[in-house]
């Protein structure tokens, strides 16, 4: 046989038309068992993940949330604005954002967060039911990837199509998938690519398919290039394994891998215009935090192979007690080839051990440290521990050896996991359900060697391992969502409260006129995605870093050490921005730890400039920089000053310094003295606790943390009395600090009123916005800097009076110079990174083209030629 082309035994599938002539059903259904397996690893994926919510009483099956974390702050919302998108109601479009983070590149957050093919499902479902949609979203991708899983090892080799269905299950619902990805539904597409990617590699080394491999490489990088990168990686590994294991000479592999290199390059080229927008939309990001890797003891590793073990900081490798035992049996099956065991067994070992060391750890990631949990990749070896396990099955049921060996080293397993708190803490549950899965998985594969020539056996055998891997993989799966409601934040499906909103948003909104923020009392981060209104709200991996500082030089709260803003309730930032409509909303009664009290959704509304403003020429000369005061800076973005700075003291004042502020801890008062009939603000980020006016005055939220991840936004107080005394009773709930000077600022209404009719005579007479693009007009003799307000992110370009300018920064926002002869100014905005990626992109498209047309010239030729031979003949 030539071995390039690995059919029949090595590729575990008949050639095409090797098969005995069957009609009627019984060859619709034994033409290729591929498609059986496929099918039952779907729908045992299905039921057993669904089953897990309804036990966890999860929605949609249950009163428990499953909006987790960034699953609720971020990926529900960015699918709501997604589905407005296919609806026509977003404000913006594909290219820019205009709802969030008052205007923000939204290409690089389509390729982070709903590139997906999937992720167009949404658009099929009520706007009401957006986390139903995300929900059945995840449950058709994670059963996606047991079918791929399951063709994929009757792609390797032959064997039972009821077993790889069983095990492209195991494979859907590991750890990884159950612990992380199911919150992140994002990754799943990774889970999803690996099989798919593995196929590939079978098409390269059998000289097959390789338009459909370029396609499925590029639709894997765009869907999400994060895990498809891993996966790239996974299934790399998995074909130079087979390439060793074929024994193929030297130059023929070589044409193998080249083959495949030249498919991968040419689909990540195909997905360049995607990747690399989100690669440079990441060079602009405000910067997260830098992880750190540290491996975890060798009995949380153990224990995360057992189901119902949970934990975010350590990696998921569960695959079902089935699979484990068999991939455990392989080095030990006598009827395996002996290259084929240490082969595999090699290749899972190396790449668990890769896991736990610092620089393979960098190196699946990309080599950037992930922020938050650093087994991100764990998902290749829950693929590479399935197909050992396969091997172990496909080439004849293990005997009595290797069940033997398999069963003494899950029980070393099973005693070094007992040490860890993984299972301490859960002994109640763990050691019931991997009793039993071993019962099953044990009890299944001996009837199964019984049960050769006898279909009831074989029959029993099925269904426990069937029964096993559903019991345990739901149990895992239960408990994963029940620890993930106790370890983070959660946030409620959509519901009154966001309809409320977002029908008081609705009715106040005259977008591009002014801005209408969702409210500083925000149900999720991402406020204005999900219930309308163009907000500073705004929580991506993308947030970018001019954003980000400018909101926080101007008093601006976040959370996520920077990358999840918060809307900021100041009247100053409300005029430089805009804002002419403000939602305000009673607090989420979902999150306990808010003040509890219901009232109404009202709408406030003031008199605020356009869009875009005209600066006196003095302005064109470079400003001065932002200093340590927020109130000073919104006057600087203003152009007037209106604050009234006063001395503070602080009673039982403790030690504290200039720089890092007063320290407050237990119930204390701030006091100043300000002009009567101002209105006071206090500003203090590292304060945590509530702040209220003495004598009245609306109690205030401040959060912040002592590591750093979140600081508290500026925040207003109430009016200042006849007296002109500000007393601020100060309540935290853990040792804060307040700033030594310049915490309380008074603003005075009146100035603020006339700044305001300043910029609104000097401003744009009309504003019209669509997409990335920005139309104003601008009076007659418009001299100094028209300043937009938005911020002066990485691809904005502009044109006043059709003369293109370079658009310059005006404390953060975008800013044109005018020289009085333009009436009008034009802004447009171009993603970083979209021309070289449409470059590579259309490069990649041309040389597939000339290949695919060189093939078909050299088929059409040698078609002749063997035409012309048989006719001489």
């Amino acid at each position: 046989m030539n071995r390039t082309t690995l059919t029949g035994h090595e590729q575990g599938v008949k050639p095409a038309g090797s098969e005995e002539r069957k009609t009627g059903p019984a060859r619709r259904l034994n033409a290729d068992p591929r498609r059986a397996a496929a099918l039952l690893a779907a729908l045992l994926t299905t039921v057993a993940f669904c089953a897990a919510d309804v036990v966890a009483r999860s929605y949609p099956f249950g009163s428990h949330t499953r909006s987790v974390n960034d699953l609720g702050n971020q990926y529900v919302p960015f699918h709501a604005h997604l589905w407005d998108l296919l609806h026509g109601r977003a404000d913006g479009g594909i290219v820019f954002n205009w709802q969030s983070g008052y205007g923000s590149s939204f290409l690089p957050d389509i390729g982070t967060y709903v590139s997906s093919p999937f992720a167009l499902l949404v658009g099929v479902f009520p706007r009401d039911e957006i986390d139903l949609a995300v929900y059945v979203i995840t449950v058709l991708k994670t059963a996606t990837a047991g079918a791929a899983m399951a063709w994929l090892l009757l792609s390797l080799r032959r064997g039972r199509w009821w077993a790889a269905g069983i095990l492209g299950a195991s494979y859907a619902l590991c750890g990884w998938s159950l612990a992380l990805a199911s919150f992140n539904p994002m990754w799943l597409d990774g889970l999803i690519a690996l099989p798919l990617l593995c196929l590939v590699g079978e098409w390269a080394m059998a000289g097959r398919r390789p338009l459909l491999s370029v396609l499925i490489v590029a639709v894997a990088w765009t869907a999400n290039f994060y895990t498809a990168y891993m996966a790239t990686l996974g299934a790399a590994l998995v074909l130079l394994l087979r390439l060793v294991l074929a024994e193929l000479p030297w130059r023929r592999a070589l044409a193998v891998a080249g083959r495949a290199a030249v498919v991968v390059g040419l689909g990540i080229g195909l997905a360049a215009p995607l990747v690399i927008v989100v690669y440079s939309g990441t060079k602009h990001a405000y910067p997260g935090r830098e992880g750190h890797f540290a491996p975890v003891g060798a009995d949380d590793l153990f224990a995360r192979l057992l189901p119902t073990t949970y934990s975010y900081s350590s990696p998921a490798l569960y695959v079902g007690i089935t699979a484990l035992v068999l991939a455990l049996a392989l080095p030990f099956h006598r009827k395996v080839p002996a290259r084929v065991r240490a082969g595999w067994t090699v290749l899972v070992l190396a790449v668990g051990l890769s896991l736990q060391w610092a620089p393979t750890s960098l190196a699946w990631h990309a080599f950037a440290a992930p922020n938050g949990s650093s087994y991100r990749q764990a998902f290749v070896f829950c693929a590479l521990l399935v197909i050992a396990a396969w091997h172990a099955l496909a080439y004849g049921l293990p005997d009595r050896r290797a069940l033997g060996a398999a069963t003494v080293l899950l029980v070393l397993i099973a005693a070094v996991a007992g040490r860890s708190t993984l299972t301490q803490k859960h002994s109640h549950h763990t050691w019931p359900v991997v009793l039993l899965a071993v019962a099953g998985a044990l009890g299944g594969l001996a009837l199964l060697s019984r049960g050769d020539g006898r279909p009831a056996l074989a029959g029993v055998a099925a269904v426990l391992l069937i029964g096993a891997q559903f019991g345990e993989a739901a149990a895992t799966s239960a408990v994963a969502d029940h620890m993930r409601l106790n370890q983070m934040d959660d946030y409620a499906p959509w519901g009154d409260r966001q309809q409320r909103e977002a029908d008081a948003v609705a009715q106040a909104d005259a977008w591009p006129k002014y801005r209408t923020e969702p409210g500083r009392n925000q149900t999720v981060a991402n406020d204005p995605m999900m219930v309308g209104g163009q907000g500073s709200q705004y929580y991506s991996s993308l947030t970018s870093d001019v954003l980000s500082r400018t909101l926080t030089a101007l008093g601006d709260g976040w959370t996520s050490r920077g990358r999840s803003l918060q809307s900021l309730d100041n009247p100053v930032t409300d005029a430089v921005f805009s804002v002419g409509a403000r939602v305000h909303n009673p607090p989420d009664p979902h999150q306990k730890w808010l003040p509890q009290g219901g009232g109404p959704v009202t709408v406030t509304r003031e008199d605020v400039p356009p869009l875009v403003t005209v600066r006196p020429a003095a302005s064109r000369t470079t400003p001065a920089a932002f200093g340590p005061s927020p109130y000073r800076n919104q006057e600087l973005l203003l152009g007037t000053r209106v604050y009234t700075l006063p001395r503070t003291t602080l009673s039982g004042e403790r030690k504290g310094d200039e720089v890092r502020g007063l320290l407050v801890d237990g119930a204390q008062t701030l006091t100043a003295r300000c002009r009567a009939g101002s209105e006071a603000f206090l500003w203090a980020p590292q304060y945590s606790g509530t702040a209220q006016l003495a004598g009245g005055g609306e109690q205030q939220l401040y959060r912040s943390d002592a590591e750093g991840t979140k600081i508290a936004a500026m925040q207003p107080l109430g009016t200042v009395r006849a007296s002109g005394q500000v007393r601020i009773d100060l309540l935290p709930n853990r040792l804060s600090r307040v700033p030594a000077q310049g915490a309380v600022g008074c603003l005075d209404t009146a100035k603020l009123r006339s700044a305001v009719q300043q910029l609104k005579s000097t401003g744009a007479t009309e504003v019209t916005v669509s997409d990335g693009t920005l139309h104003a007009r601008l009076p007659a003799g418009s001299r100094g800097t028209a300043v937009v307000a938005a911020p002066r992110i990485a691809g904005w370009r502009c044109s006043a009076g059709g003369d293109e300018v370079a658009a310059s920064e005006f404390h953060g926002l975008i800013a044109v110079p005018l020289h009085g002869s333009a009436t009008s100014l034009t802004c447009t905005f171009h993603p970083p990174g979209l021309r070289l990626g449409t470059a590579v992109g259309g490069a990649s498209l041309l040389t597939l083209i000339l290949l695919g047309t060189l093939s078909a010239v050299r088929r059409r030729t040698a078609i002749r030629s063997g035409e012309r031979t048989t006719t001489a003949h």
